[in-house]
């Protein structure tokens, strides 16, 4: 690495991270520069702008001209790879933005082409992505110390957790969030709320335990009411919605996911065991 810095573990409390910059050569950047250059010619009578007069031509109010990837992978090849393109053909620069890439030991040590891509990467802990990708406070943390104006997080990992950009518009700097209002993912991120406002616009929905409640979510969100008329609160709950609705059932925790807290039940005597094993393996989550 041409050049490292150690960040001061004293300025935060929980982990140390290390920011490289100029890291080894960009092949995969000047690979995405050709083929930008190939497909299609700037806009020259924009090419002279800058960052902020393009966004005051376009109305809008925060320019954002250095950002923080939370993801890895082909979630992170993509976002820069398009932005760039996109840098290239309005201004007839493919730098225009800035990236900074968060890369564990792992990412490291496969040598992913994102990292090749970003300006710059902050090395993160490895491990699972609690520790790192899905880790808000470490995401905001990183954001607010790097001087990033905005956050991507793609899909998967800290995406759809609401409490990101949440906690990012706290962030001294005020990072900016890419993506939609913590409210709208916090309803379409639950299972249950989310079915409602589903069925509620018409969408066909498979019979459960919600069947025929109609919200109208733009006036009045999902009212706790509702909301507690679609979940099975008991295994006698779960054995009478089973009874309207039709054997198979599934058994679902609103909150898990990867395969925990789900079961299929065939009869009417296993659903007490099923239900107890949903509640059990993510505990506190409505069921439905």
């Amino acid at each position: 690495m041409d050049c490292k810095t150690e960040v001061d573990s004293s300025s935060s409390p929980s982990r140390n991270v290390s920011i490289y910059r100029d890291h080894p050569p960009r092949v995969y950047g000047a690979r995405a520069r050709a083929s930008v250059q190939l497909n299609q010619k700037p806009d020259h009578e924009q090419a002279s702008l800058s960052i902020d007069d393009y966004v005051k031509s376009k109305g809008g109010k925060h320019a954002i001209s250095r950002v923080l990837i939370a993801n890895n992978g082909i979630a992170a090849v993509k976002c820069i790879r398009s932005i760039r393109k996109w840098s290239y053909e309005t201004f007839g620069n493919d730098r225009m933005i800035e990236f900074v890439a968060m890369a564990t030991p792992e990412d490291l040590k496969a040598n992913a082409a994102y990292i090749h891509l970003a300006d710059e990467f902050i090395q993160v802990p490895g491990g699972t992505n609690n520790n790192n990708y899905a880790n808000v406070h470490l995401i905001a943390e990183i954001a607010d110390r790097v001087g990033a104006h905005a956050v991507w997080a793609g899909w998967g990992h800290a995406s759809e957790n609401p409490k990101l950009p949440e906690t990012l518009s706290n962030t001294h700097n005020k990072v900016i969030w890419i993506g939609p209002p913590p409210e709208a993912m916090r309803a379409l991120g639950d299972k249950i709320g989310s079915t409602l406002i589903a069925q509620s616009a018409g969408v066909p929905c498979m019979p459960w335990s919600g069947d025929n409640l109609i919200i109208d979510y733009a006036k009045e969100g999902i009212r706790k009411e509702i909301y507690a008329k679609a979940c099975v609160h008991s295994a006698e709950e779960a054995v009478e919605a089973a009874g309207k609705i039709g054997f198979p059932i599934m058994i679902k925790a609103s909150e898990g996911g990867g395969g925990k807290g789900i079961r299929k039940v065939s009869i009417v005597e296993d659903i007490e065991l099923a239900f107890r094993q949903v509640q059990g393996e993510v505990p506190g989550s409505p069921s439905f």
